[in-house]
């Protein structure tokens, strides 16, 4: 059986690394980036590899875009090396990082990351990694609930998974000639230390989320993972150009 491979920006901590196990359990190896966090990049290949899959991880700083062929180079080395293969089957880009802060007071800087790290990044990476993407691959984009409901403080944010949505349906529309889906997965809100842990560690925004939910909790990474997973494969395979939302029902 000819073994599928999946490249996850973002998979050393939190929903990426979730997806990554996720993916994994799923018969699928694994390339996965880190921007700083090393050892617990290695964590996470050494739970693949406990599962009998094959895993490796690069660094990358997805907010700087003029690395982004030299990245790909370095993914084109390691698909010949670790696999013996000149492309791979599924991309999800994923890393981001948020910020919170009125629209009145978010700064300028504040802003450009934004579009750096979400954005342009997913726009950039992406078209550095079309050749070596394969014919019939899937690409998965992460937005957020935030691109549907307004919530004070993310603006920024938000903006710029509205963009990804956008830009999902663009990538579908034109990749489709080499048969390769691309969706969007929007997370609501996610018990991970993204945004400084706000919603796992504060009980009293954790609660307001929970009360806003239909299934009356806050999500958790398994929640989510495995969703992004279930995408990549061939019982989904005639899902395309979707915005996909995964929040429990969330602010409905």
């Amino acid at each position: 059986m000819d073994t599928k491979i999946g490249l996850i920006t973002g998979g050393s901590r939190g929903l990426g690394k979730n997806t990554a196990i996720a993916m994994a359990a799923q018969g699928i190896d694994v390339i996965l980036t880190y921007h700083s966090q090393q050892a617990s990049a290695q964590a996470v290949l050494d739970e693949i590899e406990g599962m009998g899959r094959k895993a490796v991880a690069l660094q990358l700083d997805v907010t700087d875009s003029r690395s982004f062929k030299a990245f790909a180079d370095q993914v084109a080395t390691t698909l010949k090396t670790s696999w013996g293969k000149a492309g791979f089957d599924y991309l999800i880009n994923n890393a981001g990082t948020g910020i919170h802060a009125p629209f009145a007071e978010t700064t300028e800087e504040q802003f450009d990351h934004m579009v750096n790290m979400h954005l342009k990044s997913a726009f950039f990476l992406t078209q550095k990694l079309l050749p070596l993407l394969n014919n019939g691959g899937r690409i998965v984009n992460i937005s957020s609930g935030l691109a549907r409901f307004a919530l004070p403080g993310y603006s920024a944010y938000a903006a710029m998974k509205g963009g990804i949505e956008v830009l999902t349906r663009f990538m579908a529309k034109e990749l489709g000639a080499r048969n390769i889906a691309v969706n969007t997965v929007a997370p609501g809100a996610i018990e991970t230390d993204f945004g400084d842990g706000l919603v796992r560690d504060n009980k009293d925004v954790n609660a307001y989320i929970a009360s806003q939910t239909a299934l009356g909790r806050v999500g958790v990474p398994d929640d989510i993972g495995p969703m992004i997973a279930s995408l990549l494969s061939e019982n989904n395979r005639w899902v395309n150009a979707q915005r996909i939302e995964v929040s429990g029902g969330m602010l409905i």
